[in-house]
């Protein structure tokens, strides 16, 4: 009987969501599985500017892997992915080299700000748990340096935040609540902080109704967060930001330069032989390379259109995971010789948090809700996942039970 070997590299959304799918679709008489992270944990993206602005501890965000999978059916590897040879049907990863059958994509993203070099030294990206904690530690040192110096570092305590899309946003707002705090514990006025974001585009929050950037702006300048748009930043150096506005080029003295303008997929596929759009691989309809037949790309790496509309789907962990389901049960069909399913897009809840007890979201229903009814349902998604990834036991473990806060 033909028992191929399914790898999955990363365990992100997609990455373990299909691991978990595969584990209980599959018998293990049925395939090898094989998952590869360079981490012994899963950590949900859509809580990392909580771990960023130092309101959420990042242990709280991380979930063992071990805990999760089933190890009897599910070989799981540590190491790094250094070049995935598909020509071969082989990943070289820093420590072996593994074979596969069939291959699932999941690297996750890394910030658009790296293919720019005047940007990418002195620019802190909220791409992972690792990137949260940098930032969090950068702003308390220089929290305290400021409240220690002399003569005081304006740049020190402004903070530029480069994209006024979902995570810049929801960065921000964070981060206006966590102010007081921070300045409380160095003895710095909150007065005395900017928080600037700067948005390429002529609104923050671009493709969303008027009312939703209506609402947030209000929400995040009643919290002292400053916008900047039509602009674009140009330069970044370790104490000052540059940016174009109207043809002129102007500075702000910061140390602090949050990259939340936008992401790619993966540099390693574009290493590879796959072909790729903008760092992303367009995937056909059943989630499949087009020329590659047993290689699936999911998550930020993949670029899947919307039949109906013919748009990308939007890039976040909802289509992430609705994907990975949809890829487990391709594998399973794949393996069986039987027809392939095609990814549908669903209507998904727009949900973005302002802080801890503010926020915007719209329903299933197209119901628009403000405040913390928004706060409510992000954390009610939250939820929902770690159930259904661990089950109650995770749930209960590392749940958002309080409306409010963390």
């Amino acid at each position: 009987m033909y028992k191929p070997h399914i790898v999955i590299l990363g365990a992100g959304y997609s990455g373990l969501t299909t691991a978990t799918k595969l584990q209980k679709i599959l018998h293990q008489n049925e395939a090898n599985i094989t998952l590869v992270n360079k981490h012994d944990y899963h950590y949900q993206t859509t809580w990392l500017h909580e771990t960023a602005a130092g309101s959420l501890k990042p242990e709280r965000t991380m979930i063992p892997i071990r805990d999760i999978i089933n190890q009897e059916k599910i070989n799981f590897v540590i190491d790094e992915v250094t070049m995935i040879d598909e020509k071969n049907k082989k990943v070289k990863l820093l420590n072996q080299e593994i074979s596969y059958d069939i291959l699932v994509i999941g690297l996750g993203f890394e910030a658009e700000a790296i293919t720019n070099p005047d940007l990418n030294e002195h620019v802190f990206p909220i791409g992972n748990l690792n990137n949260a904690r940098v930032l969090r530690e950068h702003l308390e040192y220089n929290f305290a340096k400021y409240a220690n110096e002399v003569e005081k570092n304006a740049a020190r305590i402004n903070i530029v935040i480069a994209g006024g899309g979902f995570t810049g946003i929801e960065y921000a707002g964070e981060l206006a609540d966590r102010i007081p705090e921070l300045g409380g514990e160095y003895d710095v006025d909150r007065t005395q902080v900017r928080i600037i974001m700067v948005e390429c585009e002529s609104t923050i929050l671009p493709g969303c109704e008027q009312e939703f950037v209506n609402y947030a702006m209000n929400s995040l300048e009643s919290r002292g967060v400053e916008f900047i748009t039509d602009a674009r930043i140009v330069e970044s150096k370790h104490d000052r930001v540059m940016y174009e506005k109207e043809g002129k080029q102007i500075e702000i003295p910061a140390k602090t330069i949050v990259w939340t303008a936008g992401v790619r997929g993966n540099s390693l596929l574009e290493h590879s032989s796959i072909p790729t759009v903008n760092g992303k691989v367009e995937v056909s309809r059943d989630l499949r390379v087009p020329g590659y037949e047993n290689v699936y790309v999911l998550g930020d790496c993949a670029l899947i259109t919307n039949a109906e509309t013919g748009r990308p789907c939007p890039a976040n962990a909802e289509t992430a995971i609705a994907s990975a389901v949809v890829a487990a049960r391709n594998i399973k069909a794949q393996i069986n010789e039987e027809a392939l399913q095609h990814f549908q897009s669903e209507k998904k809840a727009i949900i973005a948090s302002l802080g801890s007890s503010d926020g915007v979201a719209v329903s299933l229903n197209g119901k628009k809700h403000f405040g913390w009814k928004a706060t409510f349902m992000k954390k009610l998604s939250l939820n929902r996942y770690l159930l259904q990834l661990g089950g109650i036991y995770l749930l209960m473990k590392k749940g958002r039970f309080n409306i409010f806060h963390t």
